[in-house]
């Protein structure tokens, strides 16, 4: 350390401290400008005559925030029952298909073969009946 008055080495530290800045104090809440202009313009004979609209404001509010439930749930709704019209479609299209292989000639005779009857060999044949004769 050096060789240095303390009064030299007191003031160097007191410029070195920080230099606290004194907050202002908040000013009150009825010096406020925004204050101000709506205690002006407004009191309680104008609040309680803008309270129906006040109300009708809110019940509009309501009745929007309402809708939107109400289409959302109906959004949700239509997408279930496409959803299902999908599948529903599959199942049409796949059950078609299956009856259209399985009424093809080859598989009924595969199927009644099991059941002791066979398929014609013979050609079918036309009848012709005779004119004239009496079909008693």
């Amino acid at each position: 350390m050096t060789n240095r008055l303390r009064t030299d080495i007191q003031e160097e530290e007191a410029e070195k401290e920080l230099v606290v800045e004194e907050k202002q104090p908040a000013k009150d809440f009825s010096e406020n400008a925004l204050w101000k202009l709506f205690a002006k313009n407004i009191n309680a004979e104008k609040a309680t005559g803008a309270l129906p609209f006040l109300l009708f404001l809110v019940l509009l509010g309501m009745i929007y925030i309402w809708n939107m439930h109400l289409a959302e749930k109906t959004t949700r709704d239509i997408d279930k029952t496409q959803k299902e019209v999908k599948e529903l479609s599959w199942d049409y299209k796949t059950t078609k298909a299956d009856l259209a292989y399985k009424s093809t000639l080859s598989e009924v005779a595969k199927r009644v073969d099991t059941l002791g009857v066979k398929e014609s060999i013979d050609p079918p044949q036309k009848l012709k009946a005779e004119e004239g004769k009496d079909e008693h």
